[in-house]
């Protein structure tokens, strides 16, 4: 079961941490960049991307953020693992919200950039530019921080889980005899045989005579 917990929670962590590299990339670069670019190659880069990056691995990692999320919480279910779950529980709400921002804000600008139609049919590219990037940048911004911070309370999870494990699985490990080699101590009860006897000692290697 912990090995199941685990893996869970391994992939609720990764995807959300793809998501939320993904926008941060174009936080820091790729929205920087056409920002400098004309209306044409803006808008037509733009429709290009929002057609693209629908393809199974953004979005295995893009439904996993909260999918992967929900199943790690259902996982973790039981007084055993409250702690943990608590940790996956403010992440889940984190994804649940920039899942929200994206499906709810940035597809609906996306779509709203793809119905203005051909780049090359478009009358007045400066206005559809102006009514998509403004909104769409500032709501990706949005999106990647809450993604970063339910990475990182992922994280914290991860750690959480392992320590509650630790505590749970004491070592079991039976105390080791061993035995030190000590000389003959006569005049004390029966007579001592010539040579060398040996003594339990804690913290030495065992031997024999």
């Amino acid at each position: 079961m912990f090995a199941l917990r685990t893996a869970s929670l391994v992939a609720a962590t990764l995807s959300t941490g793809l998501i939320a590299g993904v926008f941060y990339a174009y936080a820091t670069s790729v929205m920087g960049a056409l920002g400098r670019a004309d209306d044409r190659t803006f808008v037509d880069v733009m429709q290009k991307i929002n057609v693209v990056i629908i393809n199974p691995w953004f979005m295995i990692g893009f439904m996993g953020t909260v999918g992967f999320t929900v199943l790690a919480a259902a996982l973790h279910l039981g007084k055993d693992s409250r702690t943990t779950l608590i940790w996956i529980g403010v992440a889940l709400l984190l994804n649940i919200i920039a899942f929200g921002v994206t499906s709810g804000l940035n597809v609906p600008l996306n779509n709203q950039l793809a119905n203005a139609g051909d780049v090359g049919q478009i009358g007045d590219l400066a206005a559809v530019r102006s009514q998509f990037e403004s909104s769409w940048v500032a709501w990706n911004v949005v999106r990647a921080v809450i993604h970063t911070l339910a990475f990182l309370v992922l994280m914290g999870a991860l750690f959480v889980a392992g320590m509650q494990h630790a505590k749970a699985s004491p070592a079991a490990a039976a105390p080791i005899q061993t035995y030190r080699q000590v000389a003959p101590q006569p005049g004390f009860g029966a007579p001592q045989q010539p040579g060398f006897h040996y003594l339990a000692q804690p913290g030495f290697p065992s031997a024999r005579q």
